[in-house]
């Protein structure tokens, strides 16, 4: 079921709301967690039914090891075998294939045959929520809670598919605050804002940039300049505005429901170097990796060569963590290599001008991402090396009345037939990198909102824009990481 369909936001979403807070006041509050738990396994299986049991089992399986991490003598062993267990889970179901398949190009034979894995919805996502949950278990900071506590806390629906990771150690508490199960009209018009901002990123924004980057990069061969900057520039926007459409629909239906969702982006393309960038985007993976990986390899602890390279080996792990490929792979090294530098430039006190910082920091984004979504790296490059030749500069040929002397410069008029409508989509993208750049993010502005008549209007204007645009559902990005 996704964010953006009738069913989930016409009568999911209702009637989990109504029913969990009737719940809770007439029932109790464990029965509205029992209610919110099997609302969000419906929600899980509505996408593939075959899947409930994995997640099931993966959840009983953890339940019972963080018991044994938290009080048994062996903490340590369990600890290692929990996650060893989960990482196997998620290698299975996410690596088998690829793993298979480049060990047959090793050795130049068909040795193995590549199973058809189907990847099940959000296992990326629930597998490191949980392994965060074992190593917090260890660390003394989790709470003896109840089964179906912990099953809300790792299936919760707004989170369970896409993110933003969460920690138990953040969430519980919310989830067991007497108060969080009273109807809070603020928080739900606050949440409603949220989810309107997301929705409309997703509907209106990235979906419309989704066909022309679709196209752009089936035809990477046959490219030209502004073509291949287009989308690559296309692509950089619609993964932001889908991705962090998601995150805020997540944020917005949490507060619906009296949860706070930690921010999972935070205007990343006004970053002025890469390791802001990497303070803004995808927040709570970087939060994880740190909190979980980077820290307990030494983190800056042990000089400054030591942290560089377990900096490095993070950006691996979050490279590897986004998809079974090497291009993803190459896209983790790639940031690891850019943080390295970067690093090292302000370690020697370097600094560049306002707006050269932000331009250089914003190509190394780009670039990236090119990698990030080309289906091999000689897709990638083609693509690149068309960004580069300025020798491959088209425009339609009704323009050389207006601009003829720039064929001086080596730019050709020609009755070309682009992929896509390229003056619509050149002023579209120039818009939305304005936006991006300079525009307050939806965390800036939400929470200070007073409700008025004009903000009504504006709401019920902005849903049923949203609702008439809905009959091209397509699914969020991040569901196939």
């Amino acid at each position: 079921m996704l964010f953006n369909s009738y069913e989930f936001i016409f009568f999911f979403l209702p009637i989990t709301l109504i029913i969990y807070f009737s719940l809770a006041k007439t029932g109790g509050n464990r029965c509205s967690v029992i209610w919110m738990t099997a609302a969000s396994v419906f929600f899980y299986g509505w996408w593939d039914y075959r899947y409930v049991p994995l997640l099931f089992a993966s959840i009983c399986f953890n339940y019972l090891i963080g018991a044994r991490v938290r009080c048994g003598n062996q903490g340590k062993y369990w600890l290692v075998f929990g996650i060893c267990a989960d990482l196997v889970l998620l290698g299975y179901f996410k690596y088998m294939g690829f793993f298979l398949a480049t060990v047959n190009e090793l050795v130049n034979s068909n040795l193995f045959i590549s199973p058809q894995i189907i990847l099940p919805l959000g296992i990326s996502f629930f597998t490191f929520t949980q392994i965060g949950y074992l190593v917090d278990a260890y660390r003394k900071q989790t709470e003896n809670e109840s089964f179906f506590t912990y099953c809300e806390f790792v299936t919760i629906f707004p989170h369970l598919i896409a993110g933003p990771i969460i920690h138990h150690r953040d969430m519980i508490p919310q989830f067991t605050a007497v108060k969080n199960y009273v109807f809070n009209y603020k928080n739900a018009s606050i949440g409603l804002v949220f989810f309107l901002c997301g929705l409309f990123k997703k509907v209106v924004i990235a979906d419309e940039i989704s066909p022309w980057v679709g196209n752009i990069f089936a035809c990477a061969e046959s490219l030209t300049f502004l073509e291949a900057w287009i989308g690559a520039i296309g692509y950089t926007l619609q993964l932001y505005f889908d991705f962090s459409g998601y995150s805020e629909m997540a944020i917005g239906l949490g507060l619906m429901f009296n949860i706070q969702f930690p921010q999972n982006f935070n205007s990343p393309y006004q970053a002025r170097n890469v390791i802001d960038f990497w303070r803004r985007w995808h927040m709570t993976l970087g939060l994880w990796v740190r909190d979980y990986l980077y820290i307990p390899l030494g983190g800056n602890r042990l000089g400054y060569s030591r942290t560089m390279l377990n900096l490095f080996i993070s950006m691996l792990l979050i490279g590897a963590w986004h998809g079974a490929g090497w291009t993803f792979i190459f896209w983790g090294a790639l940031h690891g290599f850019f943080l390295v530098i970067n690093h090292s430039w302000r370690k020697m006190g370097g600094r560049l001008p306002t707006g050269i910082d932000w331009t250089i920091t914003f190509l190394c984004v780009v670039v990236g991402w090119v990698f990030f979504r080309a289906g091999s790296f000689h897709e990638a490059m083609v693509i690149l090396y068309a960004m580069t030749d300025i020798k491959n500069i088209v425009l339609p040929l009704s323009y050389v009345q207006h601009i003829a002397w720039l064929q001086e410069w080596g730019v050709s008029f020609a009755a070309m037939e682009s992929q896509i409508p390229l003056r619509k989509a050149a002023g579209i993208i120039f818009v939305l990198l304005v936006i991006v750049m300079k525009a307050p993010n939806v965390h800036q502005w939400a929470w200070n909102l007073k409700p008025s008549k004009k903000l009504i209007a504006a709401i019920i204007i902005v849903f049923f824009y949203i609702v008439v645009n809905l009959n091209r559902q397509s699914e969020f990005l991040y569901f196939q990481f």
